[in-house]
């Protein structure tokens, strides 16, 4: 829940900062963000087949990302390169939001793709990338993601929010 009204503040916040900023605070979450999600599966006891799963979608997303960018010869808009298409930190961020969802579930994931939303934003506004190449980056981290995860089983831990408390519920079979 603090995830989540962390990125809406933020996104209110974006008319006032620079581009530079934008592009850095994008540059972190996108680093957060797959961090998160590899940090979760260690807090998990023992739950080193999500940290595999996660792992694999990370690594074909970023191959495919890596296959297409040399393919397709597209430049930036701001002409800093050849490389625009598609968008690599929205396909990790978006590749990392779904392994949360897959595996953790919505509650999780969320904030998780309000994040990954906010990286594919922050690269169109920084003249990084298109609209299109973030849009394939995005489509790229999802299949990947969507691909490669399975549900947790074993442990549930949902987020609760209820007249000014806050903490987490955990349930399970033991």
């Amino acid at each position: 829940m603090k995830a989540a009204v962390f990125l809406f503040l933020l996104i209110i916040a974006l008319p006032a900062w620079s581009k530079s900023s934008l592009e850095k605070s994008g540059d972190i979450i996108h680093l957060l963000l797959p961090a998160t999600a590899f940090g979760a599966t260690l807090v998990i006891e023992d739950d080193y087949q999500g940290s595999w799963q996660l792992i694999k979608s990370g690594v074909v997303s970023r191959l495919t990302v890596e296959g297409l960018k040399f393919a397709v010869d597209k430049d930036r808009p701001d002409n800093s390169g050849d490389d625009s298409f598609p968008s690599g930190h929205t396909a990790d961020s978006f590749a990392a939001a779904t392994f949360i969802q897959q595996r953790y579930g919505w509650q999780w994931a969320i904030p998780a793709y309000l994040g990954a939303t906010f990286v594919g934003y922050s690269r169109v506004e920084s003249d990084k990338h298109y609209i299109e190449d973030v849009l394939a980056g995005a489509a790229i981290g999802i299949i990947s993601g969507l691909y490669f995860t399975e549900p947790y089983s074993g442990v549930t831990i949902t987020p609760i929010a209820k007249s000014g408390h806050y903490g987490l519920s955990f349930s399970g079979t033991f």
